[in-house]
C-alpha cells in the first residue's frame, strides 16, 4: 500500500451522525476538498478506505467500470456485517443488488427493469403519479394546520407510487415501510432494529423471505406489473435464483422509495428556509424541472457508493493499490465549488446542475425519471395550494453513511384549498 495522506477531517465519513449535522458534515467536507481530496480513512469497525472529495474524481471512478468494481464492497458497512453479509450471500441466504454487481452480470440484470423506466412507461405512469401527489397533498389539507410532513406524507406518497409499480397490496405498505426504514436506518437509533450484524442482516433476511413468497405467487399467477416481470425474467433461458431474484426488488423497494422521500422531505425544507426562492418557483412554475434537480443536489440522499481497484492505479497522482476500496463522497462532489456557482446557495433555476446525486456511468440510477417525475408531480401540486408555511420545530436527520435525510420535519401551513 502506498504511504497515505491522512486528515482528521475525512472521520466525518466514518461517523454516522456527521450526517444528522450537515454544519459540521460540510465543514469537513470543505476542508478535505481544499486541503485532502484523495485521504485515507482507518477508523474501526470499519476497513480503511480511500474517500474521494472532488466531483471530478468521482466522475473519473464511475466513467472506468473495468478498473474500479463494486464487488466486494459497494458501500460502507462495518467489518463484522460485511463479512457476515458475504456469508450468507455465498450460502444463498441474503439477496444482493444491482448495487453489488459488476458487468457483465450488472449489464443483463439491469435490463429486466429497464424498460418499467423508460419514457413511454414514465409517461403512462404520470397519470397515478399525479393522482397520488393531489391526495397526499390533500391529506395535508385534511391534518389541519400541522403535521410532521416526513412521517405523515413524504415517506407515503413515494411509498404508493413504488408498491403501486411493483403491484403489491396496499395492506403490505406498512410493513414494507418499517423495512426499509430499517435498512437504511441501521444506524440511527429512532430505526435501527438492533446493534449486533445478525440483527442488522436480519432486516434483510425479512425481505428474502416476503419477497420469496413473492416470486412464487408471481410465478404461478403473472400479472401486468413489474413484480411479475422480475419473478418471471430469464437470464440464458433459466429463471433468476430466489437470490438474485429478491435482491432485485428489495432494491427497486427500498432504494424507489426513501430516496425520493428524502429528497421531497428536504427539497420542502429548502424553500421554507428560502422564501424568495419559493416565491420565484411560484410566480415562474416552468422552473419546476430545474428546481426538481436542485433539490436532488441539494439533498443528495444517496450519500455514498465505494468501488475497488482492479488494478494498481492512481487518483489525483495519488497511487492506490489493486484491492484498495474508495469511497465516493457524493454529498462534498455536490458541494465542489469548481462545478457549482455558489454551491451552498439554493437556487431553483440552477444550470447548468451536473449533480451526482443519481451517480453516473453504469450504475447510474435505474428509477431516476421516476424519482424527478415524483418530485415535479408534488410539488407542481403543493405549490399553487400553499398559502404559507413555517417550522414549528427543528428538522432532525437521520443518522446514516449511506441513505438518509430529514426523519422529522415539524410544520404549520395555510392551503387555499
Amino acid at each position: 500500500m502506498s504511504t497515505p495522506t491522512v486528515d482528521s477531517a475525512v472521520n466525518v465519513l466514518a461517523d454516522p451522525s456527521a450526517y444528522a449535522d450537515e454544519p459540521r458534515l460540510h465543514a469537513a467536507l470543505g476542508h478535505l476538498r481544499s486541503h485532502a481530496p484523495v485521504a485515507w480513512v482507518d477508523r474501526p469497525p470499519y476497513r480503511p478506505f480511500w474517500a474521494i472529495a472532488k466531483h471530478a474524481d468521482i466522475m473519473e471512478i464511475e466513467r472506468a467500470s473495468n478498473r474500479w468494481i463494486s464487488e466486494p464492497r459497494p458501500l460502507l458497512a462495518t467489518a463484522a456485517l460485511d463479512d457476515l453479509t458475504h456469508a450468507q450471500q455465498q450460502a444463498g441466504m441474503a439477496p444482493r443488488t444491482l448495487v453489488h454487481m459488476d458487468d457483465p452480470l450488472h449489464r443483463v440484470m439491469r435490463a429486466i427493469g429497464a424498460d418499467w423506466f423508460r419514457p413511454k412507461a414514465m409517461r403512462d405512469l404520470k397519470i397515478r403519479v399525479d393522482e397520488l401527489a393531489k391526495i397526499h397533498v390533500d391529506k395535508m389539507r385534511d391534518a389541519g394546520n400541522e403535521c410532521d410532513f416526513v412521517q405523515e406524507i413524504a415517506v407515503n406518497y413515494p411509498l404508493y407510487v413504488i408498491m403501486s409499480l411493483l403491484g403489491l397490496p396496499e395492506s403490505d405498505f406498512p410493513s414494507m415501510l418499517k423495512l426499509t426504514q430499517e435498512v437504511f436506518g441501521a444506524d440511527d437509533d429512532e430505526y435501527m432494529r438492533g446493534t449486533t450484524p445478525e440483527e442488522q442482516l436480519s432486516v434483510l433476511l425479512d425481505f428474502f423471505a416476503y419477497f420469496n413468497d413473492l416470486t412464487e405467487s408471481r410465478r404461478r399467477a403473472p400479472t401486468e406489473d413489474l413484480a411479475s416481470a422480475i419473478a418471471n425474467a430469464r437470464i440464458d433461458g433459466e429463471p433468476l435464483s430466489p437470490v438474485d431474484a429478491v435482491g432485485y426488488y428489495t432494491i427497486v423497494a427500498t432504494a424507489g422509495h426513501d430516496t425520493t422521500s428524502a429528497t421531497i422531505a428536504g427539497g420542502l425544507r429548502a424553500l421554507i428556509d428560502n422564501p424568495a426562492e419559493r416565491k420565484r418557483l411560484c410566480d415562474r412554475p416552468e422552473l419546476m424541472g430545474t428546481a426538481t434537480e436542485e433539490m436532488i443536489r441539494w439533498v443528495t440522499p444517496v450519500k455514498e457508493f465505494m468501488r475497488t481497484a482492479t488494478e494498481d492505479t492512481t487518483v489525483r497522482g495519488v497511487p492506490i493499490a489493486a484491492g484498495e476500496s474508495v469511497y465516493l463522497a457524493y454529498v462534498s462532489g455536490n458541494r465542489d465549488e469548481e462545478v457549482f456557482d455558489d454551491p451552498f446557495r439554493f437556487d431553483v433555476g440552477r444550470d447548468p446542475n451536473k449533480h451526482l446525486a443519481f451517480g453516473f456511468g453504469v450504475h447510474f440510477c435505474l428509477g431516476a425519471a421516476l424519482a424527478r417525475m415524483e418530485v415535479k408531480s408534488f410539488f407542481t401540486e403543493l405549490l399553487p395550494r400553499l398559502k404559507s408555511i413555517e417550522l414549528t420545530e427543528p428538522p432532525e436527520l437521520a443518522a446514516t453513511t449511506f441513505v438518509g435525510g430529514l426523519k422529522h420535519l415539524p410544520i404549520r401551513y395555510e392551503l387555499w384549498n
